[in-house]
């Protein structure tokens, strides 16, 4: 069974696991699936909207798919969530992210 498969599995067997969830999603972008990737990150943000590299990850595969409003939408948010969280490390990461795309 592949990785891809056995994150799958994990995850059906358990839908609110959030770290079974990030784990496909990272997965589903390896894999060369961003919508896929995407979707699974969603889905985080809906139940653990703090989860911060849920914001970073989603604004990139945003960028790949060529949805630059809505990445720097992720981005923004992304930023209000980390700055809140006190987490000046991810806070940084993103708001680069949001910089370069101007």
């Amino acid at each position: 069974m592949s990785r891809l498969e056995t994150l799958e599995q994990l995850l059906s067997q358990n839908p609110s696991d959030t770290f079974v969830r990030y784990g496909l999603a990272m997965e589903y972008s390896r894999a060369g699936r961003p919508a896929d990737a995407l979707a699974q990150y969603e889905a985080i943000l809906e139940s653990e909207p703090d989860y911060a590299a849920a914001w970073y990850q989603g604004g990139q595969l945003l960028e790949q798919l060529g949805r630059i409003d809505e990445a720097r939408e992720h981005y923004r948010r992304g930023v209000e969530v980390t700055t809140r969280l006190g987490d000046h490390h991810a806070r940084d990461q993103v708001q680069a992210a949001l910089d370069q795309l101007g």
